[in-house]
């Protein structure tokens, strides 16, 4: 350890049975890895040292016994140094300490103990004593431990205020919750009862006119019916009716032959046989006379302006 982290300085050469003496070796860090590979070392001197802090692993050394702290510049302990449960001598003298972490409470084992020196809380000041001699310092252990197992049941209990009010809080909140979706339920229960009724009366009031408008339908056909016998027309002879449809089907039937035979004797070789000749002739006589009709229908007409 080097002379400020401790590394090219051989712990085992500090060693003296089961005392580590590294005090006045100008160390501002712990050499906790190196520390812990030595745990018959249960008396560990880092007094006379520029140490301003202590590192959370510190706390995993269980097997310290006795611990020297002294004339360092502590500024505060680790959260969890009462892990150190074996430890019964503590020595932290001279430092810049205010208050001592809660979990040194649980250092059960601790029968010595100096403050003094340190820029203590005053409660905590008066608590410690002076620790000027043995006596003092084995009652400065016990009423220290006291007072901070008064602390930590303290936080303790207020701790477990705070989870009460957490969990009172929490259930008001579901509670509040619980009513708020009763309500919202009930409100939609409400609503969909309210369309069902709305609907239901939309539903009896188109019946209803659908039956007003029935009845009003059927009195007015009532109303407006004329009998029977005035209503129909009067109906023709079935015999007279039958013979006009024959006659008529004759008249068609030979006026679609002649309009076949005169189609067939205008367009077709056949126009050159004596029946044909006959029938063209007879044809352009016809046409002839229309002309003539309508030319004496014009001179008519003009005389008629005049």
């Amino acid at each position: 350890m080097s002379r400020g982290s401790g590394k090219g300085l051989s712990l085992k050469d500090k060693l003296d049975g089961n005392e580590l003496d590294l005090s006045l070796c100008d160390l501002n860090e712990v050499p906790v890895r190196e520390l812990a590979a030595l745990p018959k070392a249960t008396i560990l001197d880092l007094s006379c040292n520029n140490l301003i802090s202590l590192p959370s692993d510190f706390c995993s050394l269980m097997h310290l016994v006795k611990l020297d702290l002294s004339k360092n510049r502590l500024q505060q302990l680790p959260l969890d140094f009462g892990r150190l449960v074996n430890l019964q001598h503590l020595d932290l003298l001279n430092n810049r300490l205010v208050t001592l972490p809660v979990s040194f409470a649980q250092l059960k084992n601790l029968k010595w103990l100096d403050l003094k020196d340190n820029p203590l809380d005053p409660v905590l000041a008066k608590v410690a004593g002076d620790c000027l001699d043995e006596k003092q310092c084995k009652q400065a252990a016990v009423k220290v431990l006291q007072h901070m197992k008064a602390i930590q049941s303290e936080q303790d209990r207020q701790r477990q205020r705070k989870l009460q009010a957490e969990r009172e809080m929490e259930k008001k909140r579901e509670a509040e919750q619980r009513a708020k979706e009763a309500q919202e339920r009930e409100l939609r229960k409400r609503e969909k009862a309210e369309e069902k009724e709305r609907r239901r009366r939309e539903y009896d009031a188109q019946k209803a006119a659908k039956q007003e408008m029935e009845k009003k339908t059927k009195k007015e056909t009532v109303h407006t019916r004329k009998p029977a016998s005035s209503s129909r027309p009067p109906q023709p002879p079935r015999h007279k009716s039958s013979w006009s449809r024959s006659v008529l089907r004759v008249l068609l039937f030979v006026l679609f032959c002649i309009l076949c035979t005169l189609a067939a004797c205008k367009l077709t070789e056949l126009q050159h046989q004596p029946l044909c000749v006959s029938v063209n002739t007879l044809f352009g006589d016809v046409v002839a006379a229309l002309q003539n009709h309508k030319m004496l229908q014009n001179m008519l007409q003009h005389n008629s302006q005049q």
